[in-house]
């Protein structure tokens, strides 16, 4: 298996209020390829959609009640502390939950959390040792 990550589907409870939170609040823009049912991001090189919970939950075959922290989170990584401090602060506006104020990390950077709509954790983070290209990809030694 190539060592890749393509795609990141999040089922979300309510569809056109996800849409209004990413699209409306946040400024995304949804790719061509949005369909009535689902609704695709470009991220740079990974995608990120937004899919109905049941219908995700019924296409994996599970239940779609689960519950509690998954052990997942998604992140954005900012190019400065004061990005991290307005990304946070845009997200709000657009209806997030902050659950974790911007602050200096035991890891030597800075950074915050906020939980989307449907509960999904967004770390964003400024990260002292990772650098951004100039399309905003990670470089990795």
């Amino acid at each position: 298996m190539r060592q890749k990550l393509s795609l990141v589907t999040l089922g979300v409870k309510d569809l056109p209020a996800a849409i209004e939170f990413y699209r409306d609040g946040l400024g995304w823009k949804p790719s061509s390829a949005s369909e009535n049912n689902i609704v695709f991001f470009d991220l740079g090189g990974v995608g990120l959609a937004l899919y109905p919970k049941n219908l995700l939950a019924e296409d994996a075959t599970v239940n779609p009640e689960g519950s509690g922290f998954t052990g997942i989170t998604l992140a954005h990584n900012a190019k400065t502390m004061e990005e991290v401090d307005a990304v946070l602060a845009k997200a709000e506006q657009a209806g997030a939950t902050i659950v974790k104020q911007a602050q200096k990390v035991f890891w030597g950077g800075y950074s915050g959390y906020f939980s989307d709509p449907d509960g999904y954790l967004w770390e964003v983070a400024w990260n002292p040792f990772i650098e951004l290209d100039e399309k905003d990809a990670l470089i990795w030694p």
